[in-house]
């Protein structure tokens, strides 16, 4: 019996903590709950009104004796009126849970919990704007990490991409290659499972398609479709339920070309295209893109100037960021915006680009296109394991340099695939540094800038 009654009261007591936590403050209940109270209790004033009048004017009859009884006229009135409010309240609070159930089932995961989804989508919601500029797959690894933190993330994405599947749509269809586009719309995408899948699933090359992703076709189709790319891009988010944006640097067919002096040799050759460029294995020694000046996507300028929090990088040095920084409107907004910035340095060289570089030789570059002292912080991995595959080396801090920036060092190494960012570590590191600056958003309830 003692076990029964404990049961009991666990579950009751469970209960009860469950139902007071919709009271959270943030959710956006409380004020529907006491809108609800408010209307229940002048319908309950109404009726109490009514029944009273009719008791007394009414003449003797039968009904009398048992309108006295459901009234629990028999009990003090102050008792009555606990009884009855308590009732009404359980009432109100059942009503407004079920509702609330009833009405978002069909948008929440199966598993997940209606009110721990509705936090969490309150809690994103409040999230500071955060842009982040570059391309490749290791934005897409930051951007699957940031998702957590905040849903106003604005991905600014190169367009110079022509290799690939991306670069035949581009040659053949003349869009833009959607290829980095559609892996950051993937990685900002509500539920990653099937339909993500599905958009990242490339056909073989001897299934008649050229080994073209199924997103690439989704994106050109709809490009053809909506009549433009800005807005197929705007349509395949929504299919993806993507939290955030993803947008061109600019609308302009652009390409990469860079001035390469090969090794072991005092000769410079002139190499056009992004897939190219890497392939020839000297140093870069300067770099534009053609057609000269593009104007930038004016969203993307929105985008920067409005931002809380600016991260550039991780990702190819000169073919990903540099292909960003080179569109001059980008680099006139990142040098007038208000925003924290951030420099996030690769894990490890890469071929072709960056052999040989330390953290502050990324840094350097940088600074050559957009300006010196525009970073608040640089984040650099410092977690060396054995030594990286390929003839790459790890990218590490030269103690014997200054930088002129703050450099923030962590275990930021992704266990499974030693060369990449760690999308959970380095999305929480980020955030951490930028709340360290800031102080929480979540007071934040409008639109308003830091």
């Amino acid at each position: 019996m003692r076990r029964t009654r404990n049961r009991w009261f666990q579950r009751g007591f469970q209960f009860i903590s469950k139902t007071l936590r919709w009271l959270i403050p943030g959710i956006g209940v409380k004020r529907w709950v006491a809108v609800i109270l408010l209307g229940v209790i002048f319908l309950a004033l109404g009726v109490a009104v009514l029944i009273l009048n009719v008791y007394r004017t009414a003449p003797e009859s039968w009904y009398l004796p048992v309108l006295s009884v459901l009234s629990l006229r028999f009990l003090p009135r102050f008792l009555r009126a606990l009884i009855f409010g308590g009732i009404g309240l359980g009432l109100v609070i059942v009503g407004i849970i079920n509702l609330n159930k009833s009405l978002l089932r069909p948008f929440i995961a199966p598993g997940q919990n209606v009110l721990d989804t509705v936090s969490d989508y309150r809690r994103r919601e409040r999230g500071p704007r955060i842009v982040v500029i570059g391309g490749g797959t290791g934005l897409s690894a930051l951007l699957r990490g940031l998702k957590e933190y905040s849903r106003n993330i604005t991905a600014i994405v190169t367009v110079a991409d022509d290799g690939g599947s991306s670069g035949e749509l581009r040659k053949n269809i003349g869009i833009l290659p959607p290829g980095d586009i559609r892996n950051c719309l993937t990685a900002l995408s509500n539920d990653e499972e099937m339909l993500t899948q599905l958009f990242q699933y490339r056909f073989g090359e001897n299934m008649g398609l050229g080994g073209h992703s199924l997103g690439n076709l989704l994106i050109s189709a709809l490009t053809e479709l909506t009549g433009s790319f800005e807005e197929a891009i705007a349509e395949t988010g929504r299919v993806l339920a993507v939290q955030g944006q993803v947008l061109p640097s600019t609308l302009h067919n652009v390409s990469l070309v860079a001035d390469v002096r090969l090794p072991d040799k005092n000769v410079e050759v002139r190499i056009k295209g992004e897939s190219q460029i890497p392939k020839i294995g000297g140093q870069i020694r300067r770099m534009w893109i053609e057609p000269g000046n593009p104007a930038a996507f004016p969203p993307s300028l929105s985008a920067i100037l409005s931002a809380d929090l600016i991260i550039i990088g991780p990702g190819s040095l000169y073919t990903s960021l540099m292909a960003n920084l080179l569109v001059p409107d980008l680099v006139e907004a990142l040098r007038a915006s208000r925003a924290y910035k951030f420099y996030v340095c690769n894990v490890a060289t890469q071929p072709g680009e960056t052999d040989n570089f330390s953290c502050e030789d990324h840094v350097e570059v940088l600074d050559r296109q957009i300006g010196a002292h525009i970073f608040d912080l640089v984040i650099c991995n410092q977690c060396v394991q054995s030594e990286p595959p390929n003839g790459v080396k790890w990218v590490s801090v030269n103690s014997s340099r200054e930088s002129g920036y703050p450099i923030y060092q962590a275990d930021l190494l992704d266990e499974r695939n030693t060369l990449r960012h760690d999308s959970v570590k380095l999305a929480k590191t980020i955030m951490d540094l930028f709340y360290e600056r800031t102080g929480p958003l979540s007071n934040r309830e409008d639109g308003s800038s830091l």
